[in-house]
């Protein structure tokens, strides 16, 4: 006798109760969130710290979906999930210099994030029902697009979303990942970091990241949120102090902006989840044990000691990354060092950031390659009656960019 496929309903999440908060902590539990970069048996591990809606609560629209099955006459049990916001951002197309003379073009789009599916229920199309459902969803509200990034050693989620979902391989960013050491950094000499105030920070984002591809429309929500620690803008030292004369003001800066300047903003994840490395053979803790113990022994040394990434970890993000000019890198790695010092002082084990393939400053950002990843984003077209006459054309055949904007509400 054959016996019946179970029968798997769709519906959204419910916050309030407590056999969802239990039913999603399962699966999660049972689900790598990512395997750690050149292989083995190291994986990374997300502790929600009891929240399950962390990764979108403080998007501008956003939606949990749970994949429930029976497991008996008057029981059942969540065999996955899957989290998505809708927003509205920037189609990057036109060059540098029409996004300085124009405006900017917008566009509604959809972002999955969070797929997970039970071990025990993998292969038989539980993945797809949420995606489906997820993009239903998505186009009740207008998104043209929807896309979703994955790590490219995922085979199975790339297969899922490229093959049977109707995704098209789109943008390939890196995660770019550095410890926090337990001695803090100095001050770059060669640069003059000025902290931005929100209304200059949004000033300046929307001059620069105009014509950046994701660029969000409610940026000025991103850097009013709790979680936004700052932005920080440094220039070549001797050119600009907060309260010296060579600063002006952001307006001033705009007008005439010196030949090369960087960017960018701090996140904190901490107070969102926490991460952890699992798996790791004995004499790697021991290993990085020992840097540790050297470095506060003999701080002054500057010994690269590696945190304790075996237990629960804090992240802070560094978002809105950007430049230009010859001394661009130099000045992204000052600001980079500048926010290891943050991180620092709040507890946290890493820095990381995002950034796309041909990113200007990207050269200039400090990062450990076995701790960070290379992503793929995926995306397809929502809408229907497609014109290639319409003022946006076909997103999901541009060509890409130089730069990429990482919202870190999603990240």
């Amino acid at each position: 006798m054959v016996e019946a496929p179970a029968v798997v309903v769709v519906r959204a999440y419910d916050d309030d109760d407590a056999r969802d908060r239990a039913g999603v902590e399962e699966v999660e539990r049972a689900c790598e969130v990512g395997c750690m970069s050149g292989g083995g048996k190291m994986c990374l591990f997300t502790d929600l710290l009891g929240d399950p809606l962390c990764r979108i609560r403080h998007s501008p629209d956003s939606l949990m979906l749970v994949a429930e099955t029976a497991t008996g006459p008057n029981s059942t049990e969540i065999a996955g999930l899957v989290r998505g916001c809708v927003k509205t951002v920037v189609y990057g197309t036109g060059t540098t210099q029409q996004a300085k003379d124009d405006d900017p073009i917008y566009t509604k789009v959809g972002y999955i994030l969070g797929l997970r599916v039970s071990p025990s229920h993998r292969r038989k199309g539980v993945g797809k029902k949420l995606v489906d459902r997820m993009e239903e969803w998505f186009r009740q509200r207008g998104a043209e697009y929807s896309y979703m990034a994955t790590e490219q050693a995922n085979e199975p989620s790339v297969r899922l979303f490229t093959g049977r979902c109707g995704y098209a391989k789109f943008r390939t960013p890196s995660v770019l990942v550095h410890p926090v050491f337990r001695h803090a950094l100095k001050p770059s000499r060669r640069a003059a970091i000025v902290r931005l105030e929100r209304r200059e920070a949004e000033l300046l984002y929307r001059w620069h990241f105009a014509n950046v591809e994701f660029f969000p429309a409610d940026i000025d929500a991103v850097l009013s949120n709790d979680l936004s620690l700052g932005t920080f803008l440094a220039l070549p030292s001797g050119s600009s102090s907060r309260t010296g004369p060579g600063w002006e003001g952001v307006e001033a800066f705009l007008a005439a902006p010196p030949p090369s300047w960087a960017v960018l903003s701090v996140w904190n994840c901490m107070d969102a989840f926490r991460l952890e490395v699992r798996g790791a053979p004995r004499l790697m803790r021991a290993a990085a044990g020992a840097t540790r113990l050297v470095d506060r022994a003999a701080p002054w040394l500057g010994i690269p000691s590696i945190p304790n990434l075996f237990a629960p970890f804090g992240l802070y993000f560094l978002y809105g990354l950007g430049g230009a000019g010859p001394d661009g890198p130099r000045l992204a790695r000052a600001l980079c060092r500048k926010a290891h010092n943050m991180a620092r002082d709040g507890g946290c084990g890493v820095v990381a950031t995002e950034v796309g393939a041909c990113e200007p400053v990207r050269a200039g950002v400090p990062h450990w390659a076995r701790l960070g990843a290379e992503d793929l984003w995926c995306i397809k077209r929502l809408a229907d009656g497609y014109s290639t006459g319409g003022p946006l054309g076909d997103w999901t055949k541009a060509p890409a960019r130089h730069s990429i904007f990482i919202d870190p509400r999603e990240f």
